[in-house]
């Protein structure tokens, strides 16, 4: 019967804690990169010259059909012998995670807008409104609305995802924890007490999320 011990978690609490403070870091960077991208490549799709389009649905498949783990490897070992320049783990991790997470937050921005009737647009043409003004002020607002839950989603999706920057040795929870059990050779104890600190992190995230979900259906 294995007998289990969790004074030495209690120990190397501290090296926990900047695993955890890493991640947080690392995920909010990610979101804020991710959703700058998601938008660029979700106009881009909406874009009427062909070419923009097909160039960014490209772009999209390119990183939606690829597992992170290879971006973040690829990102890391094969871009600075391509480009001749020197990308530190961190810039290589954040770049992978938020160029991923953008291709899935276009689709959620650009499925969004396109659920917007399309007799809206046409009635502020009609008006006289321009396309920039129509998209700001009547398209935006309410494509909002319905795109904040599979948004918030996404985005707890990418803090599970930065759990593979530990691949590059940056100092995320995941690492900090394997830091810890070489030292004090319990991998039980420490990859649970990962495991809970994700859980307790991840799992008011998503109860969040639901609950706003339900708002938005009963206000819908």
């Amino acid at each position: 019967m294995y007998s289990w011990d969790f004074s030495s978690i209690y120990t190397y609490r501290h090296v926990l804690a900047v695993g955890l403070a890493n991640t947080l870091f690392y995920t909010a960077g990610c979101i804020i990169g991710g959703l700058i991208v998601g938008l660029v490549e979700a106009f881009g799709r909406l874009s009427p010259i062909r070419a923009v389009w097909l160039s960014m649905q490209l772009f999209v498949e390119l990183f939606r059909c690829t597992p992170l783990l290879v971006i973040l490897i690829w990102f890391y070992y094969a871009l600075p012998a391509l480009l001749g320049i020197q990308i530190s783990a961190l810039t290589a991790g954040m770049l992978a995670l938020s160029l991923y997470g953008g291709a899935f937050y276009c689709e959620i921005i650009r499925a969004g807008i396109i659920s917007i009737e399309s007799g809206q647009r046409e009635a502020a043409q009609a008006l006289g409104m321009r396309k920039m003004d129509t998209m700001r002020r009547i398209i935006l607002p309410q494509a909002l609305r319905r795109m904040v839950p599979p948004l918030m989603n996404q985005s707890i999706l990418q803090l599970k995802n930065t759990s593979l920057v530990s691949v590059l040795a940056l100092p995320d929870l995941l690492y900090q924890g394997q830091l810890v059990t070489h030292e004090t050779y319990r991998p039980l104890e420490v990859y649970t007490a990962v495991a809970i600190i994700y859980f307790a992190i991840l799992f008011p995230s998503t109860l969040l999320v639901q609950r706003l979900e339900r708002r938005l259906d009963l206000k819908g």
